[in-house]
């Protein structure tokens, strides 16, 4: 040991502060030799104390890390990983700094040690999760800019990681979904929510519209408050055309594509509460088809369904693009519409008659619809819908009876 280094061992104050320090410290020379360490860094390293002391710190670095140079100053910390005695790593942040003399000159240096191997595992699973997903996943500020996205939303919306990243998910987002993504984001800022789970569309690069399911959470800085999102993209495009096409059976004739009765339901409902606000009329229109069966029984049901579709297409043609067209029965069809007044419940109950009882094409031959129409029409919110099919119902049977007796009794 030569004069200009301190005594090591004469048990001066700053020895005990060292040795007992929580962290890791260790004083090497200026060529990278360690002169003195502490338990902390023995039980860091898995050695004792006099196996490392002398020892070059190159020894017991990982070879990938060490820097030529040798030991450097630096404000700034170093993440670097060691080699302990059993050969196994553990990363390492490093605060490094020169023991300078009373010149000012440097004589030792000073490493002081903290284990991060958890937190870098954490932060290679975070990593390798985020960038290899099956789905899309982005880090956002508070104001909705892209910070990082992973190759997925890259790969879902058409754009590279460099646009992405200059760029708000509300440059992507369809302006009828804008507010709802803006209220969402603003929820979970101000910590009304800590998490959300939306549907709405982005656009594409090149301009197609995908609907995408995001759920998204912030994560809190030191202060508790947010800090940043995270958020995951699905592409549910499929998904909702499948639920919308299970949608439309379930509330759709499956032949004529006309509502069932549970949608007629539901629009009588809907027309008796427009009604409670607004003046006017509901009208119920009830069809019946009178040559149905023996078309089915002399040409077979594949024309019979034929007819049933013309039928369809007749009524859609008698009625206003918001009325409802619906088939509740074979050979039985409503037609539902909120009106002004009676008079004109009189003429759609007419166009639908009209429109019912003509000649159409089925097949390329010409054949003859005939059906019996009756209508009913309330101006009483308070009526039960099943009152207005059943004097809907009654009317068409009285208009079936006049028909028969207008031609011999039926035949």
């Amino acid at each position: 040991m030569s004069p200009s280094e301190p005594n090591f061992a004469a048990g001066v104050p700053w020895l005990r502060v060292f040795d007992q320090a929580a962290s890791a410290m260790a004083i090497l020379d200026l060529q990278g030799h360690y002169r003195y360490v502490n338990e902390a860094m023995c039980r860091m390293l898995g050695y004792r104390r006099e196996d490392l002391e002398g020892l070059d710190y190159r020894a017991v670095t990982h070879p990938d890390d060490i820097d030529p140079e040798g030991p450097v100053e630096s404000p700034d910390l170093l993440e670097k990983r060691y080699i302990r005695s059993d050969g196994s790593v553990i990363w390492a942040s490093v605060a490094r700094s020169f023991i300078r003399d009373s010149h000012g000159r440097a004589i030792h240096f000073l490493s002081q040690i903290q284990d991060i191997t958890r937190r870098r595992e954490a932060e290679l699973l975070w990593q390798r999760s985020f960038a290899n997903a099956p789905i899309g996943m982005a880090v956002l500020d508070l104001k909705g800019a892209w910070t990082e996205v992973n190759d997925t939303l890259c790969g879902m919306l058409g754009y590279t990681r460099e646009e992405m990243l200059s760029m708000a998910f509300a440059d992507v987002t369809y302006e009828d979904d804008e507010e709802q993504g803006m209220v969402a984001l603003d929820e979970l800022i101000e910590g009304n929510r800590d998490s959300i789970s939306i549907e709405k569309r982005y656009r594409h690069k090149n301009g197609h519209p995908i609907w995408m399911l995001i759920r998204a959470t912030t994560v809190p800085g030191a202060d508790g408050a947010p800090a940043f999102v995270v958020s995951q993209y699905e592409d549910i495009g499929e998904q909702r055309l499948v639920d919308a096409h299970l949608a439309h059976l379930a509330l759709h004739d499956p032949l004529t594509g006309l509502a069932n009765r549970a949608l007629l339901a539901d629009r009588l409902d809907h027309g008796l509460q427009q009604l409670a606000r607004d003046d006017g009329v509901l009208v119920v229109v009830l069809a019946d088809l009178d040559q149905l069966k023996p078309v089915n029984d002399r040409f077979g049901h594949a024309l019979g369904d034929q007819l049933l579709i013309a039928t369809a297409r007749e009524l859609q043609l008698a009625v206003r693009a918001g009325d409802t067209v619906a088939r509740i029965g074979g050979d039985e069809f409503v037609v539902v519409s909120l009106l002004p007044d009676e008079d004109a419940a009189r003429s759609l109950r007419d166009r639908v008659e009209q429109h019912l009882n003509t000649d159409v094409k089925v097949h390329g031959a010409r054949m003859r619809l005939r059906a019996s129409v009756g209508y009913t029409t309330t101006s009483d919110p308070a009526v039960a819908p099943d009152m207005l099919l059943h004097s809907a119902d009654r009317d068409m049977y009285a208009s079936k009876r006049r028909r028969r007796e207008g031609h011999g009794g039926g035949r």
